[in-house]
């Protein structure tokens, strides 16, 4: 499967599990693009945050937009109806705190959506083993990318946490009482321009990406570079009651402020 149809599958479910009508949305690491179906934006209040204050001044359509740290960023109890954390949990040194407040402020009910490359992959394997400056120089010399690496440019500083592999989340998220409505594993589209003027290189990607299903005797799709995962918060989950506050806070020396707020 392709990223895009799991980007089609993904926008079916959410039209089927979303409530039809006005939500609240929390893009957790959201920047100045969205990943959310047109239908669920155009009826949507959407919060951003993020660490890139560049990104959000150029984010046109989100309602509240804050800069802050979403490992420390919280919201109180049963805000959203969707939180979205797309390429994101790959960069956080502790993404089991991010998702922890994920889960705090679903409603119940409410979905969770996460999306990231597979660290057990080719492409993550090589990503964990190689120093940044390599990424750097294959977004500018493959991908032709030549701001890459500047402030607020791709890519970014990779951490890979244990729990970014896919079992690992899924089985975390459990713990936290959150069921898995949706997962797929697909193969990334991100570099298909560059294989496409480069037969040579893509060749040599698909014969060791066989070679190493052939090791692992086809228990492992080495191809699959990235997932998406669908949860969902039970419709019985106890909450604290929301009371009159609706401020989000941060716990860290960084205290989150609203970047032009619309």
């Amino acid at each position: 499967m392709t990223m895009q149809d799991a980007l089609q599958d993904t926008c079916e479910i959410l039209a089927d599990c979303l409530p039809k009508r006005k939500l609240r949305v929390y893009e957790a690491g959201g920047g100045s693009t969205s990943w959310l179906p047109a239908d669920v934006l155009a009826r949507s209040d959407i919060v951003v945050v993020d660490i890139d204050e560049r990104q959000l001044e150029h984010n046109g359509y989100a309602q509240q937009k804050i800069l802050g740290n979403i490992e420390s960023c919280t919201f109180p109890p049963a805000s959203f109806d969707l939180i979205v954390c797309f390429n994101v949990i790959e960069h956080l040194k502790s993404p089991p705190a991010a998702i922890e407040r994920f889960s705090e402020a679903l409603r119940p009910g409410g979905l969770l959506l996460i999306g990231a490359p597979n660290p057990r992959s080719l492409s993550g394997i090589v990503t964990r083993f190689t120093p940044h400056a390599f990424h750097v120089w294959y977004y500018r010399a493959v991908l032709k990318k030549l701001d890459a690496g500047h402030p607020g440019q791709p890519p970014f500083h990779v951490v890979y946490h244990p729990i970014v592999a896919p079992d690992a989340l899924l089985s975390y998220c459990r713990k936290l009482g959150l069921d898995a409505v949706y997962r797929v594993d697909c193969r990334s589209d991100r570099d298909k321009t560059a294989m496409r003027s480069r037969p040579w290189l893509a060749a040599g990607l698909r014969a060791i990406t066989a070679t190493m299903n052939l090791i692992f005797l086809g228990t492992r799709n080495f191809g699959h570079s990235d997932y998406r995962v669908i949860l969902q918060k039970p419709i019985n989950s106890r909450f604290a009651p929301l009371g009159e506050s609706n401020s989000s806070r941060c716990d860290d020396a960084t205290t989150p402020r609203v970047v032009n707020a619309t």
